[in-house]
């Protein structure tokens, strides 16, 4: 066979292989609709991830922690993580969170070799730009090379595989407040404070 034919084979066999996968997506999208309670299918994952992998450009693929890893930037990392990500990926990563389990498509587990196989450089271009047509949002601001933030977010990744329960309980204090959370704080601070048998008896009075 020439080099020829043989080149002419593989364009068509991969204009075929195209064909199939984007006809097997089209079906399943008419039979799944926009849905995001669908689970993804194990190809769909597949494809995902190694056209992410494909997208990040080689020399960021390749790029190496800038950051120092120190107790002080695992604490600031840990409180950041905790306040700005932890809403979809669960305090230790799990991504068992209301928004994690029902976005399109759900959040990873972090701890995972999915995520932990991630080069730095991955992690790091991940995280600072996002990634289309998923929940996971751009947080790097203005040049990534000074993005320190998004470096450090790297280390705490790496982390949580052994995180502890002593950390998950720092997290859970520095998670952000929903409005009835912070009612219900109120309340306590104010039951605490002798406010609450004068607020019960006022309540009492005015009923009477």
């Amino acid at each position: 066979m020439t080099l020829r034919s043989t080149l002419f084979t593989f364009v068509v066999l991969s204009l075929v292989a195209v064909c199939a996968v984007g006809g097997w997506l089209g079906y399943r999208l008419f039979t799944t609709g926009f849905s995001a309670k669908t689970e993804p299918h194990p190809i769909e994952v597949f494809m995902a991830r190694q056209i992410r992998h494909l997208a990040i450009p080689i020399k960021n693929r390749n790029a190496q922690n800038p950051i120092p890893l120190n107790p002080d930037v695992m604490k600031e990392s840990l409180a950041h993580f905790a306040d700005h990500c932890a809403t979809c990926h669960a305090n230790d990563g799990s991504g068992q969170t209301a928004i994690g389990k029902n976005v399109y498509p759900r959040a990873p587990d972090l701890r995972l070799a999915d995520t932990q196989s991630m080069s730095d450089g991955e992690m790091f271009w991940v995280i600072h730009n996002g990634i289309r047509f998923t929940a996971m949002a751009a947080w790097g601001e203005g040049d990534p090379a000074q993005d320190m933030g998004s470096w450090k977010l790297v280390h705490f990744i790496r982390h949580l595989p052994h995180i502890t329960p002593e950390e998950l309980d720092q997290m859970k204090a520095l998670n952000p407040k929903t409005k009835k959370d912070l009612e219900g704080q109120t309340a306590s601070d104010q039951f605490l404070q002798g406010n609450g048998t004068s607020a019960a008896r006022t309540d009492s009075d005015h009923h009477h």
